[in-house]
């Protein structure tokens, strides 16, 4: 039966929840499926509340007993939890349930994975755990007493004893449900220690599996660079003896913050050279640091209510991009998340599911965690840092620490400490966190009397509205010289208006304008410039990010001449890729960004804003057909890159040598168009890394020879679960469009598809959604494949489906015939009679229903 028809909630009716909790006792006695789970509550009265019912969620739980100071109750219960008549004063909550962890397919609550027990409570796990007022402002200290017969027994805070079948924990720091955690199994631990700034010793441990002990030293030295980065950085320090880290093999997300025992997806924790590619270690690097960086945050200041998650959630995301930065490149960093912003942040906005930063209502809150509120939040940090300068912005966090530690805060209480400490008003740019859509800024340009002036617009084109309101923008600036060097220091242009011009005087010859440097806002800027203009930009801009843009914005001119006209790619830029491709100054892993070409979904895009309807093959068509032509015409300075970017020595992961392999192998891709594969075969056969040898493997399917890699592959790694992800991966993305379903089917029916388990499943039917031409091959095979797994999927895990679903979006920037495939599928998902809430909201905003 489906759920019950959803209810929309408003952040305008937000009130304090009637009670305090003084202190939470738990203790859990494990069973696979008869868990029993006893709760010991403190209440009492808010005073900054006006009353209200004694209302405790709860939901899939098996009431045995409940008192209230030790007298029996019976609570009314609905699906949603409970409510009971309570004394007005202090009181004691007791109540013991029942609940079945490995009947938990939805990987939310309590659940087990491979025999292993563990919890996911963000958002709203915990109501499946027991009864409690399931909300973040809710917070309080937690003892916890785990009995099972599993050898490790883990939960939040530390230690305080252990026997024969039990252990108890003690997080002293009042901390909302959500952060709650609970670990049993049969684990190991990879042990260390940090020392903090002020001298306090802090055991570190990863939990792993045994056998996985070998691939956690990356995990762990991430962890610890993280630790004292954030001290010197941002003061910090940690706060608990221990801190803990699980690997787990069955996980929704990427990893989760929970107070001193973070639980992560093994895939962002294992690592070894012949397992794991330098992509992987980057990854490791970035979600260690960003779990910790939430212990101030996320969970010492954490979010008074869901609307507010962006405050968490986008602070922590700047900080892991930028300590990513100094611990690697920041050019490269930059890019790097710039060109994730747009595939994915840009598009919602521009769609169906656009919402602003921080939203004014949801349905199901477990859909909000989306790329707006990651990754566009983070964007807004840093256009505050900008506006206020460093300095300002260390002095306002650290208001913001000492304003608000054990706080459930609000951007409100954000924002303020930045008017406070940099006495700024900020209601302006407030409208960044409330107002959707990417505004566009219009940039014309007027040269006399050696000035130059430049005219900016700005304005948005969310989807649904019409309206807007001129924002903030600040628009990093500087002018090039027709040498190459700048005719005056950069600055930061602030718009705030409709339309405003700037003029810059005094200058000797006419300049190349250089503007949105670093892309310092996330927006739209729409300037005629011309071949010559882009191509001199990409041979001498000193802003590394503007200059990979307009090598970028060559590309796509090309490729969108290539698609609607047939027209071949001009010498200025393929000679301009050559002469970026052989400047050794630059770094290795910029190169590489620089000689990639924008994305068959970046294409369409593209193309869409400019009024033409994409066909996803002819992009595909397209894009093949230029690289072809790089190919060639770069061949000698690739060949030598090749060779040169091949430093001897044992793998390291560091930034120098990735960013050598990077370069070499993105020449690689290049030549094996040309050479039949004979450089990626050779590589295959002797790679002594997981790094070049599956890419090596991508190269070889992508021309059409890997059928005896790939078999030689799957022997050598079958009993690697993460590995084999990729080799499932690698197959679905790197398929022709007219095979690309017909393979992600036959993998479904490989012994070694476990659809269950959401890292597979995403290797399969998620790969196939990033196959661009293949997912739109106008057979419509893609479509109906996908909405038969997530019609399957929904009943057992509702979260991975929903967050699936995001891949039809885009649906009405297509032609006809293939929007009348996709909403013929997406309407027999929405038919599904038992369809889960998640769902149920995601396809109907999809579909405008």
């Amino acid at each position: 039966m489906r759920d019950a028809a959803p209810q929309t909630i408003y952040l305008k009716d937000y009130t304090p929840f009637p009670w305090q909790i003084e202190w939470v006792k738990l203790t859990f006695k494990l069973a696979p499926t008869g868990t029993r789970v006893l709760s010991e509550i403190r209440f009492a009265p808010n005073p900054d509340a006006d009353g209200g019912e004694f209302f405790l969620h709860g939901e899939q739980l098996a009431l045995t007993s409940s008192t209230i100071d030790g007298i029996a109750v019976s609570p009314t219960l609905t699906d949603e939890g409970l409510t009971c008549d309570v004394p007005d004063g202090a009181f004691t909550w007791t109540a013991e349930v029942e609940i079945a962890p490995e009947k938990n397919t939805a990987l939310e609550g309590l659940y087990m994975s491979n025999g292993m027990y563990c919890t996911q409570c963000e958002a709203e796990g915990f109501r499946k755990i027991t009864y409690y007022p399931d909300r973040p402002d809710v917070m309080a200290p937690f003892t916890v007493r785990i009995e099972g017969n599993a050898p490790v027994l883990l939960s939040n805070g530390n230690p305080t004893g252990q026997g024969d079948g039990w252990a108890e924990w003690h997080d002293p720091w009042p901390k909302p449900a959500y952060l709650f955690a609970l670990v049993a199994g049969d684990l190991t631990a990879v042990t260390d220690s940090f020392t903090t700034a002020s001298g306090m010793s802090v055991t570190l441990n990863i939990w792993v599996r045994h056998g996985d002990q070998g691939k956690c030293d990356y995990a762990m030295d991430a962890l610890k660079r993280s630790m004292r980065w954030d001290e010197k950085v941002y003061g910090r320090e940690y706060d608990l003896d221990v801190f803990n880290i699980v690997a787990v093999d069955d996980f929704n997300m990427g990893a989760m913050e929970n107070k001193g025992l973070n639980i992560f997806n093994s895939k962002y924790v294992l690592a070894s050279p012949k397992t794991a590619t330098d992509r992987d270690y980057e990854f490791i690097e970035a979600i260690i640091a960003h779990e910790y960086f939430h212990n101030w945050t996320g969970n010492r200041i954490t979010c008074r209510d869901w609307f507010q998650l962006c405050l968490k959630e986008g602070l922590t995301v700047y900080r892991d991009q930028q300590f990513s930065g100094d611990m690697r490149s920041h050019a490269v960093k930059r890019i790097d998340d710039v060109v994730m912003l747009r595939a994915r942040q840009f598009r919602e906005d521009a769609g169906p599911l656009a919402h602003p930063v921080r939203p004014s209502s949801y349905i199901e809150i477990n859909n909000f965690y989306t790329a707006t509120v990651y990754e566009k939040g983070a964007e807004v940090i840093g256009m505050l840092r900008t506006l206020v300068g460093a300095e300002g912005y260390k002095t306002a966090l650290d208001l913001y620490f000492e304003r608000h530690d054990g706080d459930a805060a609000t951007i409100e209480d954000f924002r303020k400490c930045f008017e406070d400490a940099c006495d700024i008003d900020l209601t302006q740019f407030a409208l960044w966190w409330h107002d959707p859509g990417t505004p566009r800024v219009t940039v014309t340009e007027a040269w006399a009397d050696g000035t130059l002036s430049l005219h900016l617009k700005q304005s948005t084109q969310a989807a649904g509205r019409d309206d807007y309101n001129p924002r903030i923008i600040p628009l990093v600036t500087a002018l090039i010289a027709p040498d190459g060097s700048e005719a005056m220091e950069q600055v930061v242009v602030k718009l705030t208006e409709a339309e405003h011009t700037v003029r810059f005087p005094m200058l000797t010859e006419r300049p190349i304008v250089s503007i949105n440097r670093g892309f310092s806002a996330p927006v739209i800027i729409e300037r005629d410039s011309s071949t010559e203009e882009r191509a001199f930009l990409l041979a001498h801009d000193t802003d590394p990010f503007n200059r990979w843009e307009a090598g970028r914005a060559l590309a796509k001119d090309v490729l969108t001449r290539m698609v609607t006209d047939g027209d071949q790619p001009g010498p200025a830029y393929l000679n301009a890729l050559d002469q970026m491709a052989r400047d050794d100054r630059l770094d290795p892993s910029f190169r590489a960004l620089a000689l990639g070409l924008p994305s068959d979904d970046d294409m369409a895009q593209t193309l869409a804003d400019s009024g033409i309807t994409p066909d996803p093959t002819r992009i595909y068509t397209a894009r093949l057909s230029l690289r072809k032509k790089v190919a060639e015409h770069l061949e000698p300075a690739l060949a030598e890159l090749y060779t040169a970017m091949d430093r001897p020595g044992p793998y390291t992961p560091d930034a120098k040598a990735a960013g050598c392999r990077a370069l070499r192998l993105k020449a690689l891709g290049y030549l094996s168009l040309l050479d039949g594969g004979k450089r990626a075969q050779k590589q295959f056969d002797t790679a002594d890394n997981m790094t070049e040898q599956l890419s090596a493997l991508a190269c070889l399917i992508d021309i059409g020879t890997a059928d005896e890699a790939l078999a030689a592959f799957a022997r050598q790694w079958s009993s690697d679960r993460l590995v084999m992800d990729k080799w499932f991966a690698l197959q679905v993305a790197g398929a022709t469009p007219a095979d690309a379903a017909t393979i992600a089917k036959s993998l479904t029916e490989h012994p070694d598809f476990d659809w269950k388990n959401p890292n597979r499943f995403r290797s399969v039917i998620g790969a196939l959604t990033t196959n661009a031409a293949g997912f739109h091959d106008p057979s419509g095979a893609s479509y109906s494949l996908i909405i038969d797994w997530l019609i399957t999927l929904d009943a057992l895990n509702h979260q991975t489906t929903a967050r699936m679903t995001t891949a039809f979006e885009t649906w009405r920037r297509y032609d006809a015939d293939r929007q009348g495939l996709i909403r013929e599928n997406l309407e027999r998902l929405a038919a599904k009679s038992d369809l889960s809430r998640d769902v149920t909201e995601m396809v109907s905003r999809i579909l405008g229903t």
